[in-house]
């Protein structure tokens, strides 16, 4: 996977466990199948989070969109 995806990734998965979300309970917040959230937080998968996911996931953290992305671009 590539930087930007790994960060985002990254982000969604701090916020879960500060809210003490497991998978499922995001799964059915984000309205995907625990599986696909499995494989989006499992490095040997190419599953990853959309822009639509990453709206959602501001609305569920009641947080910014920004939020899950870098200050500056990761080159």
């Amino acid at each position: 996977m590539d930087a930007i995806n790994d960060f985002v990734i990254q982000k969604v998965k701090e916020f879960r466990t500060e809210r003490n979300f497991s998978q499922a309970t995001l799964a059915t917040k984000l309205g995907v199948s625990n599986a696909f959230l499995g494989q989006i937080e499992d490095p040997t998968h190419r599953a990853k989070y959309n822009l639509t996911h990453i709206n959602k996931l501001a609305s569920i953290f009641d947080c910014s969109p920004k939020d899950f992305l870098p200050e500056k671009p990761i080159v």
